[in-house]
C-alpha cells in the first residue's frame, strides 16, 4: 500500500496517475492525508507530472495553515492506490457475478434454463438498485473585501451562512493581496446539477458591506 518513494520519479509517477481523477488524496476537500503525502516529498514534481504538480501547488498554498486542515494525519504509506480500498465482495462486484455459470449437478436443460432465468432476474434487480453517479466539483473561491479595515471573521461568517442543497464548505485561509488587504480563499464542494457557481457568487456578493468581489481561483471536477 502507498505510493512508494515520493522522492523518486517512480513514486511521483504513481502519485500522478492516482490524482488523474481526484482532487485530493482522500475525500473531496484537502485534509491531513494531503499533508502527510506532501511532507514526504522533497519538493515540487516536474512539470511532466501534471496532476501531481497541480495538487502539490494547491496544498503548498495553505502554508502554515496546513496543520488546521481536517482529519488525522497517518503515515504516508497508509495512503495510495494499492490496497487503498477493501476488496469488493461478490455481492458488489458485477465482474464476479456468474450470469451464465454452469452447475455440474444440472441434470437436464429445463433445470439449467430455470437457473439461468433466476440469475438474469437477480442481476437486473441488483443493477436497478445501484445509485446513479453524482457529478461533483471542487471549487476554490477568492472573496475580496473593500479595505484592510474589513472584518474578515465576519466576512467568512457571512459566506458560510449560505446554505444550498448540494453545497459543502471546506477549509479557508486569508491571503495577502497588497497594501495590508487580505482576501478570503475558501474551498467548497458542489453537486453540479444542484449548485450554480454564478448563483453562489451572486449570493456572496449580496453581503456588500464586507464583499467587494468574488473570483473562482480553482475549479476541478471530482
Amino acid at each position: 500500500m502507498g505510493f512508494g518513494d515520493l522522492k523518486s520519479n517512480a513514486g511521483l509517477k504513481v502519485l500522478n496517475e492516482f490524482l488523474a481523477d481526484k482532487s485530493f488524496i482522500q475525500g473531496f476537500v484537502p485534509s491531513q492525508a494531503d499533508v502527510a503525502v506532501f511532507e514526504a516529498m522533497s519538493g515540487a514534481p516536474a512539470e511532466s507530472f501534471v496532476n501531481a504538480l497541480r495538487w502539490y501547488n494547491q496544498i503548498k498554498s495553505y502554508g502554515s495553515q496546513k496543520s488546521s486542515l481536517p482529519g488525522v494525519k497517518g503515515t504516508v504509506d497508509s495512503y495510495g492506490p494499492a490496497g487503498a480500498a477493501p476488496a469488493a465482495s461478490k455481492d458488489d462486484d458485477d465482474d464476479d457475478f456468474d450470469l451464465f455459470g454452469e452447475d455440474e449437478d444440472e441434470e437436464d436443460e429445463e433445470e439449467a434454463q430455470r437457473i439461468k432465468d433466476e440469475r438474469i432476474a437477480a442481476y437486473q434487480a441488483k443493477k436497478s438498485k445501484k445509485p446513479a453517479l453524482i457529478a461533483k466539483s471542487n471549487v476554490i473561491l477568492d472573496v475580496k473585501p473593500w479595505s484592510d479595515e474589513t472584518d474578515h471573521a465576519e466576512m467568512e461568517k457571512c459566506v458560510r451562512s449560505i446554505e444550498m442543497d448540494g453545497l459543502l464548505w471546506g477549509a479557508s485561509k486569508l491571503v495577502p493581496v497588497g497594501y495590508g488587504i487580505k482576501k478570503l480563499q475558501i474551498a467548497t464542494v458542489i453537486e453540479d446539477d444542484k449548485v450554480s457557481t454564478d448563483d453562489l457568487i451572486e449570493q456572496i456578493c449580496e453581503f456588500e458591506d464586507h464583499v467587494q468581489s468574488v473570483d473562482i481561483a480553482a475549479f476541478n471536477k471530482i
